[in-house]
């Protein structure tokens, strides 16, 4: 059994490392596209492609935070993530990350839309309604999950002594 654990583990590993080459190639693109707009002046089409770069970056940010987490919790701690206090913390770290990405996208498709094609603009406030509804739930989940932690305080003192490994 912990040879199965142990290729789990460098699954994870890798999969922390090709999330992660994601989000370098994402910052690559970005900057190139930022790069070019620069070059090509100061303009109303300029402006779009940066605000497409940084909608790139929030997908840089997600992918690059998905891979730490990986890393963390998965390769470094080891940890089971079947604790409420586990699958809080872990939940908490991808929803923060998934949250600010999508109001960014939500907001690059807006100005998008505005400029391009205003038909557009009910699905980037779709994005944006969904972005809120998604907040609105972590924070439900949040709210029952610390409840459910007040009846398990030792999985929160497990869950903290783990986090000596990351220092």
């Amino acid at each position: 059994m912990k040879t199965v654990l142990k290729v789990f583990q460098w699954v994870h590993g890798l999969m922390a490392l090709l999330f992660a080459s994601a989000a370098l190639l994402l910052i690559a693109i970005s900057a190139r596209m930022g790069w070019q707009a620069a070059l090509g002046g100061f303009d109303a089409g300029a402006a779009q492609i940066i605000i497409e770069a940084v909608g790139l970056l929030a997908a840089a940010v997600v992918a690059l935070q998905i891979a730490e987490t990986i890393v963390e919790e998965e390769v470094v701690r080891d940890a089971d993530i079947s604790a409420p206090t586990r699958v809080r913390r872990f939940l908490s770290r991808f929803f923060v990350v998934v949250i600010v990405a999508l109001a960014i996208e939500g907001l690059v498709a807006t100005f998008k839309a505005l400029h391009d094609d205003p038909s557009q603009l009910p699905y980037a406030a779709s994005i944006l309604l969904a972005t809120a509804f998604l907040l609105a739930a972590w924070g439900v989940f949040v709210y029952f999950n610390r409840k459910v932690e007040e009846l398990e305080p030792e999985a929160m003192e497990e869950a903290k002594s783990e986090d000596h490994k990351l220092k």
